[in-house]
């Protein structure tokens, strides 16, 4: 019973609805696990601040490296910070490390790079990365001004890969969007997949306060995606 999940861009709080994942997981009594195949952008101790929050909402947190493979020390798109580097993003050691976690805990979530069609490498991209690891995927939808054309795009994109869209979360990125709740009426309309929660704006974002938002129990039974 593992995820991926993915955005409708950067900065809509990817990384706050997978850690209130692994959250509501956990209380659950669930083994979990945050995995981040990629991260660009790296703090002076060399690791990456999103994939450090998700191994700090693991069960018996694991190494490091387990949870991010790829280390990227410049925030900007990942195959031209690889480049920079000399480093191939290969998705058979992403799919590697994966399955290792994944043989050691209940729930793996996996928060993607950027948006569902970031460029990896020269060839591929996240899509292809979520294909390889063929999980159920679930969107963050930052809600603001254009999320709803970016939004009905990636759901396409995901059905376009042959991959189940398990749900979407509503993220209030800004506190004023306008006709917000029109927008979410919209979206509802739009998409098969259910609205696992709308997670409110928040000054100071909490994993805790998110996974509040969320109904787990619209994502099934344990064991509805192994």
């Amino acid at each position: 019973m593992s995820y991926l999940v993915t955005g409708t861009d950067t900065g809509v709080g990817k990384t706050l609805v997978s850690r209130a994942l692994l959250h509501g997981f956990a209380v659950r009594g669930k083994r979990v696990a945050g995995f981040k195949p990629v991260a660009a952008g790296c703090d002076a101790d060399g690791c990456n601040g999103d994939a450090k929050a998700l191994r700090a909402m693991s069960s018996q947190p694991p190494d490091y490296g387990q949870v991010n493979p790829y280390c990227l020390r410049e925030a900007i798109a990942p195959h031209i910070a690889a480049r920079k580097e000399n480093v191939n993003i290969d998705l058979s050691r992403v799919v590697d490390s994966y399955r290792k976690l994944a043989a050691r805990y209940d729930v793996v979530i996996v928060e993607g790079a950027g948006g569902f069609r970031v460029p990896l490498n020269d060839t591929q991209d996240s899509a292809d990365l979520a294909q390889a690891l063929d999980l159920p995927v679930i969107l963050v939808v930052g809600m603001r001004l254009g999320c709803l054309n970016h939004a009905l795009l990636t759901v396409e994109a995901i059905a376009a890969r042959g991959l189940e869209l398990a749900g979407w979360v509503a993220n209030a990125t800004v506190a004023d969007m306008a006709m917000r709740d029109e927008n979410i009426a919209a979206l509802r309309q739009r998409i098969a997949a259910p609205l696992l929660g709308t997670v409110p704006h928040m000054a100071q974002p909490g994993a805790i306060m998110a996974a509040g938002s969320l109904d787990f129990n619209l994502l099934g039974p344990p064991g509805a995606h192994d």
